[in-house]
């Protein structure tokens, strides 16, 4: 503990320290652009004002073009955010119609024909794909497995390719 203690004590002085340095060389650096800046003829003070303005045109539109990106970057976020909703729905329907199948939930029950409404317009192009074990009125659903498994695929394409989007742009 008492070493512990003398760490914290010595990378506190050393940081006082680096701090000190770094306020010296700022105040030697800030002094000799000062004096310089007393020396410069009139052209090399057009130059330099040139200069100053195009570094604060720069900043400007730097600042612009980054304010720009998170904006965009927020509605991307929203979008992926809406879209995740949509695939946790189809994730939830299509996951309730495997363990109704698989318990052997009995047809005509107002819930099963709910959910078997419900997960119809996603699973009908994989009705028929995969033989399907049945015991009893138990049946595994293979084909509605694989479904979720292509949804799932789907979904991290989508957020994938949002996230590309979101991204900041780089110059290569």
């Amino acid at each position: 503990m008492v070493d512990d203690e003398k760490l914290v004590i010595e990378e506190e002085r050393r940081i006082a320290q680096h701090e000190a340095i770094k306020g010296e060389v700022r105040d030697k650096v800030n002094s000799e652009i000062a004096h310089h800046a007393h020396q410069l003829d009139s052209e090399d003070r057009v130059v330099a004002a040139a200069a100053g303005e195009r570094l604060k045109q720069e900043t400007m539109n730097e600042v612009v073009d980054t304010e720009v990106e998170i904006q965009r970057s927020r509605g991307i976020a929203r979008v992926s955010q809406f879209i995740d909703y949509i695939f946790y729905l189809i994730y939830g329907i299509i996951s309730l119609e495997i363990i109704l199948d698989l318990l052997g939930a009995r047809q005509g029950n107002t819930f099963r024909e709910i959910v078997d409404t419900l997960a119809a317009p996603f699973l009908v192009p994989f009705v028929g794909l995969m033989n399907e074990p049945v015991m009893g009125s138990m049946k595994l659903r293979l084909s509605f497995i694989i479904a979720l498994v292509a949804y799932l695929l789907l979904h991290l394409a989508i957020t994938g390719l949002l996230r590309l989007l979101a991204q900041r742009k780089t110059t290569i």
